[in-house]
């Protein structure tokens, strides 16, 4: 779920992202718009700092402008109540809000200051929609391996979502039974990326990446018995893949996976 909060002119520029900056110059050629208020509203938002210092985080402000996505917010390490001031200080900003591997006490904080803020529980993110984001190209689609690697795969889902991308959620499609995979071979092959998601032996990445023309993005999750290594062992499979095309990111990473295929998706 999501929520769309209202944003005033100040917000706007502050949080002024590429496709809004390309519109303003297009409106300026067109004659739509002079260039005396077009200078006016750069000024705006030139003045707005580019980063906000809370003392125990300094916000980015401009990183929307520079990557096409606001900052995102990694829980771990942080308390509840650091989430949720950042988490009130970006949605002010008028950007969107994207927090990654946070708690549902994380999210009753944030909650207090952004009463519409929606808490993901398998992703376990939280996100507030502030702004539709630049719409991608084309499909995302997100094969797991199986049910224990959801966590990781709806990471993934909701990052991609929230920054633009139409997802396509392919579950329970490990090597463990091929004609799984083969049943949903149509929807890979009319995705503009794959991200493939698996734990174990790590073996799916290579699998669609022999079926597919488009990148494959691998992401070796740290579910396995004991010579899994917490993912090692997937991580060094899927880094050792036969099938061109195959990238790899961290162990567990389903936000990095998505923010790789989100720019692919929106070229």
């Amino acid at each position: 779920m999501s929520v769309e909060l209202e944003v005033n002119s100040h917000q706007w520029l502050a949080s002024m992202t590429r496709l809004e900056l390309r519109g303003l110059l297009d409106q300026v050629q067109a004659g739509s718009l002079t260039p005396e208020a077009a200078h006016a509203r750069l000024l705006q938002f030139l003045r707005h700092a580019p980063f906000e210092d809370l003392g125990f985080a300094r916000i980015d402000h401009h990183r929307s402008i520079r990557q096409g996505f606001p900052e995102v917010v990694f829980g771990p390490g942080k308390t509840p109540e650091q989430i949720a001031t950042i988490s009130d200080r970006i949605v002010a900003a008028g950007q969107n809000l994207l927090v990654t591997r946070t708690t549902p006490e994380a999210h009753r904080a944030v909650l207090e200051k952004l009463p519409g803020a929606a808490f993901h529980d398998t992703a376990r993110t939280i996100t507030v929609r502030v702004a539709e984001p630049d719409p991608g190209k084309g499909t995302v689609a997100i094969a797991a391996a199986g049910t224990a690697d959801l966590p990781v795969a709806e990471e993934a889902a909701i990052c991609a979502e929230m920054m633009g991308n139409t997802v396509d959620r392919l579950y329970d499609v490990g090597v463990a039974g091929l004609h799984r995979i083969l049943a949903v071979h149509d929807r890979l092959t009319t995705a503009r990326v794959v991200i493939v998601v698996a734990g174990m032996e790590g073996a799916l990445p290579s699998v669609v990446g022999g079926l597919v023309d488009v990148p494959v993005i691998a992401v070796p999750t740290s579910i396995g018995y004991g010579a899994s290594f917490g993912g090692i062992t997937a991580l060094l499979a899927m880094l050792n893949s036969c099938a061109s095309g195959v990238s790899v990111v961290n162990i567990d990473n389903g936000f990095g996976a998505a923010a790789i295929a989100s720019s692919i998706n929106h070229l």
